[in-house]
This record gives structure tokens, sequence and C-alpha cells, in this order.
């Protein structure tokens, strides 16, 4: 890997930096505890450019040196994320049949999520093909927990101090004249859904959409949720009531099937 062609950065790696720190992390990996003359000599370039690189990776605690030989090493960050990404396959592998019935029996979209600290990511999502109108949402993308209905169902499960410290992390914003963005309000919603079992969203991040989310019960219920998303139109409080039962029985399947493989 040389540090310059020709002036420009090296070929296939849009980002230079990228292909630097990850050359470095992957040769530790494949080669263990290293100097950081190996390095130099492994991945072609100078040793102040080595040195800078392992810097950060160490700032990012995925790299170690030993403060006895000087030599570095990967920590276990990298196998920490690489069980979390596998949980998180698996989990998303056993529902996925589930949503999949859901969205038939409903004729709805449905979503299922897992949090990341003060969001939650869509990890799956369903479409209803019965009717015109189609979700924003799509798999990957990110909101604060506080304005959907799987942030609640998963905050029901988790304690009032935990639930604040949450709440004090995320940029509160109005996004639809719906939005709660008073923590006493939200605490309020908060006391329901640990009462019905189910959490709504009433439009508070999508005006004209109403959803309505449990969570599972699986790492204490804080982790990941689901949820059937309807526009206003097909969402009166009947329908609330229809849907809130079939959300409970799918819970309860979906929680069973967890427990049995754990």
């Amino acid at each position: 890997m040389n540090e310059q062609e020709n002036g420009k950065e090296k070929a296939g790696n849009p980002i230079q930096v990228a292909d630097r720190l990850f050359g470095a992390l992957e040769y530790l990996v494949h080669n263990g505890e290293s100097s950081l003359a190996q390095l130099s000599q492994a991945l072609q370039l100078n040793k102040s450019t080595v040195h800078r690189v392992l810097a950060s990776l160490q700032y990012m605690d995925y790299v170690r040196q030993d403060p006895e030989n000087g030599q570095y090493e990967a920590t276990f960050k990298l196998v920490d994320l690489a069980d979390r990404l596998m949980e998180q396959v698996d989990v998303a592998q056993m529902v996925r049949p589930h949503l999949k019935k859901l969205a038939e029996e409903v004729h709805e979209t449905v979503h299922f999520v897992e949090r990341d600290g003060s969001e939650v990511i869509y990890i799956d999502k369903v479409d209803s093909y019965d009717h015109s109108i189609r979700m924003t949402s799509h798999i990957g993308s990110r909101m604060p927990f506080y304005r959907s209905g799987v942030g609640k169902a998963m905050a029901a499960n988790m304690s009032d101090p935990q639930i604040r410290a949450l709440w004090e992390d995320c940029t509160i914003e109005r996004k639809t004249a719906y939005t709660i963005t008073n923590l006493d309000e939200f605490m309020e919603e908060i006391a329901e859904v640990r009462r019905k079992g189910y959490a709504l969203d009433n439009e508070e991040n999508e005006t004209g959409v109403r959803c309505i989310a449990a969570a599972l019960s699986l790492d204490g219920g804080s982790r990941y949720a689901f949820s059937i998303s309807v526009p206003i139109s097909r969402m009166d409080n009947d329908r609330i009531r229809e849907l809130s039962g079939i959300v409970l029985a799918v819970k309860a399947e979906m929680d069973a099937e967890l427990a049995g493989k754990s």
C-alpha cells in the first residue's frame, strides 16, 4: 500500500484514512501483537503516519498498547460488535415470519426496531400492498425514542431515572403538532403504556400516521419492539382496540419463541 499514487489517494477506497485505519486493525487481528516498525513495513507507511493511525484506534478502544514492551494488539471490541450483530440478525430472522403474518392479517405496514441509546433503528419492515399509501420509513433509519410508539413501548420497561436520562440525551423538538415535548406529559404516556401493555404514536413523528407498538420481553423489554403503522384515515379508536389485541397476541407468540431458543 503506497501512501500516494501520483499525488492522489489510493485507488479503490475513496477515503484514504479509512483504508489506513482498517488496514492496521486487520493486520493486528491476523498477526497478533506487533511493533510500530512491523506495522509501518507491512502497511508501507512511515512510522509517524502509523503512529497517528494507532493513536486513533486506541482512542476508539479498538487497539491497546502493552506498557511494558510497547507493542500493539487488537482489543475484543470487535468481538463484542460481532456478537451484537449476530444477535440482531438472529432475532430479526426469528421475528420475520411473525411480522409478515401480522402485515398480511391487518393489511398494514409493520416495523421491527432496535433501541440504540436514546434512538430507535428500523431493522426490518414489511409493507402492505393492499393500500396505495406507503410509509416514509426505511431500514437503517433512526429517530429519537420519545416520538415513536416503539420507543415508548421499550421505555415502559425501564426505570423512571433511566427514561429521564434518555430524555436528557435527546434534542427535544416538535416534529409535528402532536409531538410530546414535555417530560411530565411523556411520563404520563409511559404510565399508560405500562397499564395497557402497548404504546401509541398519535401522529407524533409523521403527520397523518398513527402507530401501535409493543416491546419484546428479550433483554428486559428495552431493546426490541415492533409496530403497526396506519394512516389516520384507517386508525380510529375502534381500530386501535382491534389492533391492540392482535399486537399483544403476536408479542406473546414472539416472546414464547425467543424464550424457547434462549
